[in-house]
């Protein structure tokens, strides 16, 4: 079992109430040497020069497929060339509790000459069954993949 821990800290004062306080913050997660700035959705005063926690959910969620489908690929022999991918999703202010509605995935694979589209989408299909962060959501993850020969 792997163990996966994060770093955050904020400094700043909330002395002066809601509307006057710094959102920026930072996340790291060692051994990862890399530190990442965040701030909130500038809907609720954020930074939009900094990532935010929503964006960094559909990244894990893009990112995962990607690393899922490249395994899959690898081990069926296929060769992947490039991968692209448009992540989305929208914040559901009418649920209760407000969440990330469904996170859609719009994912372009290019593969070498000669390669098998069906096979393809089974294995973008299997990557999507085996990605463990849309695995771990309360939040639907579809995926759409469109295949392009080299």
């Amino acid at each position: 079992m792997t163990d996966y821990e994060t770093q955050l800290s904020w400094s700043g004062s909330t002395a002066h109430g809601i509307r006057s306080y710094s959102r920026a913050h930072t996340a790291a997660a060692p051994p990862a040497t890399a530190a990442v700035e965040l701030s909130a959705d500038p809907a609720f005063r954020g930074d939009p020069g900094l990532l935010n926690p929503e964006q960094l959910v559909v990244m894990a969620a893009s990112s995962c497929q990607l690393l899922s489908f490249l395994g899959a690929a690898a081990r069926a022999g296929i060769d992947v060339l490039a991968y692209e991918d448009r992540g989305t999703s929208r914040l559901d202010t009418a649920a209760e509790p407000v969440r990330l509605g469904t996170i859609q995935l719009d994912v372009t694979v290019q593969v070498a000459a000669g390669t098998d589209e069906p096979t393809v989408l089974d294995l973008a299909e299997r990557a999507h069954r085996e990605c463990f962060v849309a695995s771990s959501l309360a939040t639907p993850v579809r995926v759409r993949t469109t295949v392009v020969t080299a």
